[in-house]
């Protein structure tokens, strides 16, 4: 089953409530099994988007989230949003995807948490083939050079961390 890693998640929630007001509104990319809806527990208005339907059918997310989208967020155009979370996200995409997910939120939201694996190899998950790792090699060096306008938000254990825009974006 797809669901966001663990770690941090109790610094990111606080993180969350000290700059975001209550009915704030969010897309939550990569919904999976619905995590961050329910950690945020209707704290944010958010609505979803999920590229696998099996997730959105085994987690019924549509009645977790206000607006849901099934779909690759690469093809996805919105407006605007208060929050943009990509949990877990970057890297299932390749590179040049994933720039481009991320230059077309900047300018669409106040902030966004980019939260990836470091150095962690996967494949297929449970027959879902968007589960794959693409950018299995990431660290806080290669974030860095890939993606100039983040900045780390969260060192989560070594292993894990967050991210948002760099300041001035």
């Amino acid at each position: 089953m797809a669901t966001s890693l663990p770690y941090g998640k109790t610094e990111i929630l606080a993180w969350i409530k000290a700059n975001f007001k209550q009915n704030d509104t969010c897309l939550d990319v990569g919904a999976g099994s619905g995590t961050y809806a329910k950690l945020l527990d209707g704290y944010l208005e958010i609505d979803g988007c999920e590229i696998f339907w099996e997730n959105v059918r085994r987690n019924e997310l549509w009645k977790i989230y206000h607006e849901l989208f099934v779909g690759d967020i690469s093809r996805f155009q919105f407006f605007w949003y208060d929050l943009v979370i990509f949990g877990d996200v970057i890297e299932h995409m390749d590179v040049v995807k994933a720039q481009a997910v991320i230059e077309y939120a900047i300018p669409r939201c106040k902030d966004f948490i980019v939260a990836v694996p470091y150095l962690y190899p996967q494949g297929p998950v449970d027959g879902n083939e968007f589960e794959r790792h693409i950018q299995d090699d990431l660290t806080p060096e290669v974030m860095a050079k890939r993606y100039p306008k983040l900045e780390l938000l969260l060192d989560a254990g070594g292993n894990y961390a967050y991210y948002h825009k760099r300041a001035g974006y």
